[in-house]
């Protein structure tokens, strides 16, 4: 270990000192170096680049070959157990014996195989199905090469790219930035720090700065805030900064609650193991008289009481869930968020393209009385088409209007000087444009409030006057009455007086001259009224957290039929105490005029108040609150923050497919539960009846031999889980982890089952006469063809709240999958093939009896379930 971390050290060491080396030689020294220009990589070169560099993935540790991934399906803690088994019985049952027998340690070994081989496939099935989606969604990048711009895959990029880089963009490698206008970037996974930091294309010659100090580096796995730039590639993949400290910045997330139960379910059973080994070797070894014997069956036992199938089932489940959820448009990156995803009961979502078209609509351009005005709409327009940031809705909504009214020619009158790009801050973006004469002028555009705050006059009947109490009324009524007609409001103000300098900033926006409104509607989505409804049926709560301003949003959720009757701006969540906020926060749906770090606040204390809560976002400022929500949801055109640090991504912004995403999460849920409490009951039930019969039976109730056959056995006939139907009901309302409620299950149901196991043993030995030592082999087959039959058709009783066969019935793939082991096992006790695991083939007599038991071990297994839901309200 110490040995690794000095390597890793080492690794970061290089990595920084060819940063710092590349972040001071003069930028045409470093074209050189990397083989490039301005102009980007010819193409003659991306070829030969790719065969040097590879993908810009990061990777680390041995490689993940399918070779290695079966290998690590073979070595796992129950198959070593297994093969220990198989060297101690081959020891003794083939070198140190006279008479060398083959069969047992053939059939151990072919049960690892098998197992193995099942937990494989269905490994590399869910691999597939990841990778396919995780294609889906896949973030690209502007780049320069042969001196065109292009879009390639982030995993594309090479060393010496010319890369664009605007604000909600991921620095995708490291790089060194040629030009940079107010150009800030959050590095807080390298750093932690919460703070953007600004980025200069200056040269920097401080050497006692720490790496992520220097300004003019950007590191792979930041985020460009605000402002735009231009970057040269320098390392990718591995050889970048962040892929030196991988090792050490991948750390596994926390543990969501669903994860949490299953390590602790695992917990159990490997304390039942743990506790049943060493009493079964007591009991057998003082009784039988044969240590070795005891040593193999109580080994044996503690593998049976695994299921070693759970990663299986779970896996295939979760698999099974991102294929189905892709089919409805939804793209699972991580499959353990589906289960997260299911639990879900509160959804904070924006409400742009949400609850809304997403289709921004230039309805009104108007000057401060509310009446039309084209020069209001030349001048948002000249601002949406020189401003070279993120260019969203609301600007090519803009510059489709201008082009519409024929006035989009006026362009070719101006170039831009400078700009000052937008921040959530500030809210609003700038242009320094000068038109042919020379002529200067600022123009900004922004929230309403915003604008007014930098406003010093504004312009009423074509006259410049001051921007007083009089005026400022004027202005705010006609903003107000059209904003409380659900029209999301922009100003729009320009200067004239602009300095001779090329370079300008934030504090040149002041002393500006309102001009005018402009006003645009985004509609509420027909579906969107179902989809709340849909969800709130299903038990999900809708809230909206929006940075929006009040009157807009209250149009909308009114439309979409959200209950507004309280609700709160960002100015009054700022206020509030956290006690106090989740007073407000029990009743009110509808949050407007949010910061970033509001939403954020807000998500944390839904979830301090035990909701589990998902953020639906699609911009830069939704990236806080996606990550701290317990499953962040985002869609496949939002910017590259959101969809990086999101866990589910939408192909379509719709309330409604994310509601069949949510059903299809309880789902997945539903059947990992009906497998872990079968599971858990069932051993605890073994435990029991094995310690029983190890007491009062003069011979071992199974060999080892036969307990792992069945075993496997029981393991494939629960392959069909996966693919199991859900009842409608437990469907309705989201479903949270209970360790406590496994425990009550398994408390409730295993002594059930060795209830059953005590009538079959007194059946062998009282009836079918199997009640001495020679007769060992046929007692052993009728209760290994009881145990395996009981544990297929159990799942049946256990899958629903139902009556089975009758009210609800299994899906296909479970009824074949059940069947076909059903068959096998009564082929192998019924036939000579029980001689194969050492045990005596079963008379027809015996099979009447098997008949009755079962059916009275699912009859009462129902009444029992009855009374079980009645008491404590639920099932699964």
């Amino acid at each position: 270990m110490k040995k690794q971390l000095t390597k890793v050290n080492e690794k970061n060491n290089n990595v920084e000192l060819v940063l710092r080396r590349y972040a001071e030689i003069p930028i045409e020294d470093l074209y050189k170096e990397l083989n490039t220009s301005i102009d980007g990589i010819k193409h003659k070169e991306i070829e030969e680049k790719t065969d040097e560099y590879g993908k810009n993935i990061i990777t680390f540790g041995r490689k993940n070959t399918k070779f290695h991934r079966f290998f690590t399906a073979i070595i796992n803690p129950f198959n070593i157990i297994l093969l220990i088994i198989a060297t101690v019985t081959y020891i003794f049952d083939v070198i140190l014996s006279s008479k060398p027998d083959y069969l047992t340690v053939s059939i151990i070994v072919f049960l690892v195989l098998l197992s193995s081989t099942v937990a494989f496939i269905q490994g590399e099935k869910s691999n597939t199905a990841v990778t396919k989606l995780t294609k889906m969604i896949s973030n690209k990048a502007d780049i320069r090469r042969n001196g065109k711009m292009i879009e390639v895959l982030i995993e594309d990029i090479l060393p010496g790219d010319i890369i664009k880089l605007s604000a909600g963009d991921l620095i995708p490698a490291d790089v060194r930035f040629i030009t940079t206008k107010d150009t800030f970037v959050a590095q807080s996974a390298l750093t932690g720090e919460s703070n953007p930091v600004e980025k200069f294309s200056e040269i920097t010659d401080k050497r006692d700065k720490t790496i992520t100090d220097i300004t003019n580096i950007g590191f792979m796995g930041s985020n460009i805030v605000s402002g735009s730039s231009f970057a040269v590639v320098l390392t990718t993949g591995n050889n970048t900064y962040f892929g030196s400290m991988a090792q050490t910045l991948n750390q596994r997330r926390e543990k969501n609650s669903f994860e949490k139960g299953v390590s602790s379910v695992s917990e159990l059973l490997i304390r039942m193991m743990i506790i049943m080994m060493p009493v079964v070797l007591l009991i057998n070894g003082i009784t039988k008289h044969d240590w070795l014997q005891a040593i193999l069956f109580s080994i044996s036992v503690a593998v049976g009481l695994t299921p070693e199938m759970l990663p299986v089932i779970m896996t295939s489940t979760l698999a099974k869930g991102a294929v189905s959820m892709s089919k409805h448009q939804v793209i699972v990156k991580d499959l353990g968020s589906i289960q997260t995803f299911g639990q879900m009961d509160i959804l904070c979502t924006d409400k742009t393209g949400t609850l809304t078209e997403d289709k921004i609509i230039l309805e009104k351009y108007m000057n401060v009385h509310g009446q039309d005005d084209y020069r209001v709409l030349r001048h948002a327009y000249l601002n949406s088409y020189f401003q070279t940031g993120l260019k969203n809705l609301i600007d090519i909504a803009i510059i489709e209007r201008a082009t519409k009214k024929e006035i989009h020619e006026i362009k070719d009158k101006y170039h831009r000087v400078d700009e000052i790009p937008f921040d959530f801050t500030r809210r609003r973006m700038s242009v320094v444009l000068e038109d042919n004469t020379g002529k200067r002028q600022l123009i900004t555009k922004g929230a309403v409030e915003e604008i007014l705050a930098i406003s010093s006059f504004l312009e009423i009947d074509g006259k410049v006057v001051p921007l007083d109490q009089e005026t400022r009324k004027i202005a705010t009524e006609t903003y107000e009455k059209f904003n409380s007609d659900g029209l999301r409001m922009i100003g729009v103000a320009q200067k004239n007086e602009v300095p001779g300098s090329n370079v300008f900033g934030v504090k040149d926006e002041s002393n500006m001259v309102l001009i005018g409104f402009i006003g645009f509607l985004d509609p509420p989505k027909e579906s969107a009224k179902e989809a709340i409804k849909a969800l709130k049926e299903h038990g999900v709560r809708v809230i909206v957290l929006t940075g929006d301003s009040e009157g807009v949003a209250l149009k909308v959720c009114n439309k979409v039929g959200l209950e507004t009757e309280i609700t709160l701006l960002g100015i009054d969540v700022e206020k509030m105490s956290d006690e106090e906020l989740k007073i407000q926060m029990k009743k009110c749906n509808l949050f407007s005029k949010l910061s970033p770090n509001q939403k954020k606040r807000i998500v944390k204390l839904y979830q301090e108040e035990g909701h589990t809560v998902g953020f639906m976002g699609d911009g830069i400022n939704d990236a806080p609150a996606l990550k701290q929500a317990d499953v962040g949801i985002s869609v496949d055109t939002a910017v590259d923050i959101a969809k990086e640090t999101a866990d589910i991504i939408l192909l379509k912004k719709d309330l409604m497919v994310l509601e069949e995403g949510v059903i299809e999460g309880r789902k997945t849920f539903g059947n990992i539960n009906k497998y872990i409490k079968m599971a858990v009951s069932g051993n605890f039930g073994n435990m029991i009846s094995v310690i029983i019969a190890s007491i009062f039976l003069p011979f071992l109730p199974m060999l080892p031999v036969q307990i792992l056959t069945q075993n496997i056995l029981n393991d494939f006939s629960q392959l069909g889980i996966p693919f199991d139907t859900v009842d409608k009901e437990y469907l309705e309302k989201p479903r949270k982890w209970h360790t406590k409620s496994i425990k009550r299950f398994m408390i409730w149901f295993g002594p059930l089952s060795s209830i059953f196991d005590i009538l079959t043993f007194a059946i062998l030995w009282f009836i079918i006469k199997a009640n001495t030592t020679d007769l060992a082999p046929l007692f052993q087959a009728g209760w290994f063809v009881f145990g395996t039959i009981s544990q297929i058709l159990i799942i049946q009783v256990i899958r629903t709240r139902k009556i089975p066969f009758i009210q609800s019935n299994a899906s296909k793939s479970l009824i074949i999958s059940s069947l076909i082991i059903l068959i096998v096992t009564l082929v192998i006790g019924f036939t000579k093939l029980a001689v194969t695991i050492d045990m005596a083939m079963l008379p027809i007599k015996y099979l009447p009896w098997l008949l009755a038991v079962l059916i009275g071990y699912l009859v009462l297994t129902q009444i029992m379930k009855k009374i079980y839901m009645k008491k404590y309200g639920e099932w699964l």
